[in-house]
């Protein structure tokens, strides 16, 4: 199997034992409320999903990340793993532990806290997001948390499921156990955070022909507010699969990770993460982790040629737009069809949900009758709020 980055699975998650004595010891600590982001990195940080991380990043990983998309080990990482706080009188100090708390403010793990500073945000946008134009949903986030961040390790001693997708909520170190169990020598991922439609049928099923098995990886942490929400999209892939798929040929689990909307790096970050959940081979789409026009339509494509095969390890399938062609009478993408584009069967968003909030099926060269079902009942319920 496919060794995760760095070559070690981590596990930052506290055994029965020591959880109780770690809980015990946080109401006597400094505590930092995160936020849901921060949340989503933290809990992908214990169970090894980010692995080589072992904690929140201190300032020498972080520049180098940010400035050379590697660790200042040299491995490959693309993007920051990061966690801001207002400097409030020194209690959030070098060697000092802290309680890291929910939302809510309830403790769920304990950080050592091995580095403290102060970080150019706009710089950060910047080198990470290619802009610094406050309609890019991931420079609105840097906008929101304080330019101090603190390194170190953690240990989560409480997780934090959300009950509306934990019978789908697999850690890498359990996709492997189901991989191994079916017998899947070679998976591809597929990281989505939107309903899946038959272009995107027609890429997983092209790339499912070349591995032993597909594993559909939706993205369900924050997003931009007008994304459907993710318990929305679970029902659409379930739908999906039941009716279109060779048997034991897919797998569905979320990643728990929050959009950055970075393109190209959030690509490379995404078959990284994807790497450690035991995945072989990776789905890099048009315009992947896109928003607007910020990213050309294959950038995400070419960042990959910035690094060595064996540095990634993980192998991309780059896929170009697809579409059903009337002419050719099936899916087809611009590298297969010669026909123009009125002979092909494109519908626009807006279209689409205008569609679905009458209650109207789009054509089923768009989109599967058992998905539409799911999204009218969606959209007609927001009609009714």
């Amino acid at each position: 199997m496919i060794a995760p980055h760095g070559g070690r699975l981590i596990d930052r998650i506290a055994g029965a034992e020591e959880a109780v004595g770690l809980m015990e010891k946080a109401k006597g600590l400094p505590k930092l409320v995160l936020n849901r982001r921060e949340m989503a990195d933290l809990d992908m940080i214990a169970t090894g999903a980010l692995s080589p991380h072992e904690g929140f990043m201190v300032r020498e990983d972080y520049e180098s990340a940010r400035d050379f998309m590697r660790l200042k080990n040299g491995l490959v990482w693309s993007l920051p793993v990061t966690l801001s706080v207002k400097d409030d009188e020194g209690q959030y100090s070098i060697g000092k532990e802290l309680a890291l708390c929910t939302p809510e403010g309830e403790p769920v793990a304990m950080m050592s806290v091995e580095d403290k500073y102060k970080v150019d945000k706009e710089l950060e946008a910047d080198k990470c997001l290619m802009t610094t134009d406050r309609t890019h949903p991931g420079v609105q986030y840097l906008d929101t948390v304080s330019d101090t961040y603190l390194g170190g390790k953690v240990k989560l001693f409480k997780r934090m499921k959300d009950p509306s997708f934990e019978r789908w909520w697999l850690d890498p170190k359990e996709t492997r156990v189901l991989f191994k169990t079916k017998g899947w020598k070679t998976v591809v991922a597929f990281q989505t955070r939107n309903p899946i439609h038959r272009a995107h049928e027609y890429l997983q099923k092209c790339a499912i022909e070349m591995v032993d098995a597909l594993l559909i990886h939706p993205l369900v942490g924050e997003t931009k507010k007008d994304d459907i929400p993710a318990e929305v999209r679970m029902k659409c892939y379930e739908v999906l699969i039941e009716n279109y798929y060779a048997k034991g040929r897919a797998a569905i689990s979320i990643f728990p990770a929050a959009m950055r909307y970075a393109g190209p790096r959030e690509a490379i970050w995404h078959a990284l993460c994807r790497k450690n959940y035991g995945c072989t081979h990776f789905i890099v789409g048009r315009d992947h982790a896109g928003v607007g026009n910020f990213y050309g339509p294959f950038d995400a494509h070419y960042i990959f040629s910035q690094f060595e095969p064996e540095e990634i390890a993980i192998t991309p399938l780059y896929f170009d737009n697809s579409f059903w062609c009337k002419k050719c009478g099936g899916m087809a993408s611009a590298k297969t069809c010669p026909h123009a584009n009125e002979d092909h069967v494109s519908l626009s968003g807006t279209k689409v949900r205008e569609m679905f909030a009458k209650g109207e099926v789009p054509p089923v060269e768009f989109t599967r009758p058992e998905v539409a079902k799911v999204l009218i009942a969606y959209y007609q319920s927001l009609e009714k709020k």
